[in-house]
């Protein structure tokens, strides 16, 4: 009965094996999602999903395929679904508080609900709109909408308003993580993950489970050892263009920056404007008279720093290939000796472009420090280009 849901889940794009969807049926089998419906969800993600970029599309083809299962609507469903009775109480426990269910009780328990149910539907034959006997909104009634009875059934209504059946794979609360859509701080965070060395430093405050095991068992008694907490000990140098063409992209690469400042531990910035020259800065509002030398940055931060430059490259090729080309200050070496400068100390470096990739080739500028990064070495500031750009780094 499964096979329709793997087919939705390969037609919306996410990348299941049939070994995945075979542990699937086996947790099924086990029973580790037998009265559940957000458990059966869970189960089916966490068997099949193995990206956070699909947990959208993963949603998408779940409600396809399952869609009505959280909920009752109509008589027809009720005739047409064996809902078990152990179902429903399963249901009832992780829904309904100790008193809902005393009241439920009190009433005839489960099969006292179900049938008036059906019975009601059978002679209502019109919409009501409150009150507390038939089905309808806004009243007491066990079963209807916009309402509250503590044995209700819901039917007809948009999401949950006392949150007693909450459909979470219509929540989509991961649909920006897809490759496709616009970035945003959170997802450049699943992107910028991907460039991480790990390390322990700081207090011994995490504990070392199996050096907890080993010493316990060396020793004859219980011995607690703790460790340092592992953290991301990744070096980066980010270089940030500012002011000019870079005005429409101050959005995105402030999430960027945002995000960056949270995934690495060890972070330093500075500004610069269109291409690197003799000076950057990390103050906008001090950019002329508090300048740090390029020359200063280049002899303080070590080869093993990864040095990542954010900017849409769009200038004059004077401003990359000559002296004197920049268009606020005197140069008097090039754009160019610079950029390459910065190439030769950090062999790991990178530049995101905002940006859309498109308009590449019809800016000179573009293709010059392409050439001189390494075509491969500029990403388009997307999900899927930052997240090559960090596996780049990585090598």
């Amino acid at each position: 009965m499964f096979l329709p849901f793997f087919d939705n889940l390969r037609k919306a794009g996410v990348p299941v094996s049939l070994r995945e969807f075979l542990s699937f049926l086996e947790g099924l089998k086990a029973g580790l999602a037998l009265y559940d419906v957000e458990q059966f969800y869970y189960l089916a993600r966490i068997s099949m999903v193995k990206d956070e970029r699909n947990i959208d599309k993963f949603d998408r083809a779940f409600a396809a395929s399952f869609d009505g299962l959280e909920q009752i609507t109509s008589e027809e469903m009720l005739e047409a679904v064996d809902i078990p009775a152990d179902w429903l109480e399963k249901m009832a426990e992780k829904h309904l508080s100790p008193e809902e269910k005393a009241e439920i009780d009190a009433l005839g328990g489960f099969d006292k609900l179900m049938e008036t149910l059906k019975e009601r539907l059978k002679e209502q034959q019109k919409r009501h709109q409150g009150g507390s006997k038939w089905i309808g909104t806004a009243g007491t009634s066990p079963f209807g909408a916009y309402g509250y009875n503590p044995e209700g059934v819901r039917i007809g209504q948009e999401g949950s308003r006392h949150q007693r059946a909450v459909k979470v794979w219509d929540k989509r609360e991961f649909r920006n993580l897809d490759d496709t859509v616009e970035l945003g701080t959170r997802n450049i965070k699943v992107a910028l993950k991907r460039l991480r060395r790990w390390a322990r430093d700081g207090a011994t405050d995490e504990l070392d489970l199996g050096g907890t095991i080993r010493a316990t068992a060396e020793n004859g008694y219980l011995d607690v050892k703790t460790r340092p907490e592992r953290r991301n000990a990744v070096k980066v140098l980010l270089f940030l263009d500012i002011g000019g063409s870079m005005d429409p992209h101050i959005k995105v690469v402030e999430e960027l920056f945002s995000a960056s400042k949270a995934e690495f531990k060890h972070l330093e910035h500075f500004y610069f404007h269109n291409c690197l020259y003799e000076g950057v800065w990390r103050d906008n509002r001090r950019r002329w008279d508090a300048q740090t030398p390029t020359w200063e940055v280049l002899r303080t931060y070590g080869k093993d720093y990864k040095c990542i430059f954010v900017g849409d490259a769009s200038m004059s090729p004077y401003e990359v290939a000559y002296p004197g080309g920049a268009n606020e200050h005197w140069n008097a070496e090039a754009g160019q000796v610079w950029l390459e400068r910065a190439r030769d100390q950090w062999a790991n470096h990178l530049w995101i472009n905002p940006l859309d990739q498109r308009y590449w080739a019809y800016t000179q500028s573009i293709s010059m420090i392409q050439q001189i990064f390494g075509a491969d070495r500029m990403v388009p500031m997307t999900l899927e280009g930052i997240s090559r750009g960090m596996k780049l780094l990585t090598t």
